[in-house]
């Protein structure tokens, strides 16, 4: 699978990449409870239609979407033909879910795409500032998606590189376990995180702690209401194109 810019923001300056990270992780949510309560063909081809139109005002070539391997089509075909036994409702239903699945994905992508990293904890933080009343861990919750998010890109790297140079030893004897053999690749993925982790950590502390990642407060504009308020339309035409047909 093509990861080069996978949970990486593509630099720009259009109107999408200029919305606050929280109207984008709202809008995800939306069409998330939307998908989840109206799991309808017109509902889907709705947000389809906005997701191509999101994409082209970024500016979102093909080249950035993931290009799954050949496995992931065979894993996709076999899931068809077991639903084929139920028949054209099998076959529907299963359809229906992996577009629901694919929609998703794609709203969460384009929010990496077009949202800086260092955005995503203090977005978090406002959207769950509620549940501070609760005496609930927001703020830990907020840099530890953000953080994950960040250095997680840099970790699918890492992990290439090394399955790469793996594959270039010497081959091991057949009769030697799977087991194994899977140990060193997986140490070395594990030695890779917790130095990734460590590193970030320090680098943390340095610029004066995990405060600084959700202190900063960005004002929700006029363009914000118009993006939210056009997603909520196209879900609601949707659901009304749905109990109409």
């Amino acid at each position: 699978m093509s990861t080069g810019t996978l949970l990486r923001q593509i630099p720009g300056t259009t109107p999408v990449h200029r919305l606050w990270a929280g109207t984008k992780l709202l809008a995800v949510l939306i069409m998330g409870i939307t998908t989840m309560a109206q799991p309808m063909w017109p509902v889907l081809g709705a947000l389809v239609v906005l997701l191509v139109a999101a994409s082209a005002i970024a500016r979102i070539g093909p080249r950035a979407f993931p290009r799954p391997p050949w496995w992931i089509w065979l894993l996709f075909a076999y899931g068809g033909l077991i639903n084929a036994v139920a028949g054209m409702t099998g076959i529907e239903a299963y359809l229906r879910t992996t577009l629901i699945g694919v929609v998703l994905l794609w709203a969460s992508f384009l929010v990496t795409w077009t949202t800086p990293a260092a955005d995503i904890a203090p977005a978090v933080a406002t959207l769950m500032a509620p549940l501070r009343k609760l005496r609930l861990p927001v703020d830990e919750w907020a840099v530890a998606t953000a953080l994950c998010l960040r250095v997680l890109p840099t970790v699918i790297d890492e992990v290439r590189t090394l399955w790469a140079a793996h594959r270039l030893r010497p081959k091991i004897r057949a009769t030697t376990a799977a087991g194994d053999r899977a140990v060193d690749p997986v140490s070395a993925v594990m030695a890779v995180v917790i130095t990734r982790g460590a590193q970030m950590g320090d680098a943390i502390a340095a610029r004066g702690g995990t405060g600084t990642l959700t202190g900063r407060k960005v004002r929700f504009r006029r363009a914000d209401a118009i993006a939210l308020g056009v997603v909520v339309a196209m879900c609601a035409l949707g659901i009304g194109l749905a109990h109409l047909i």
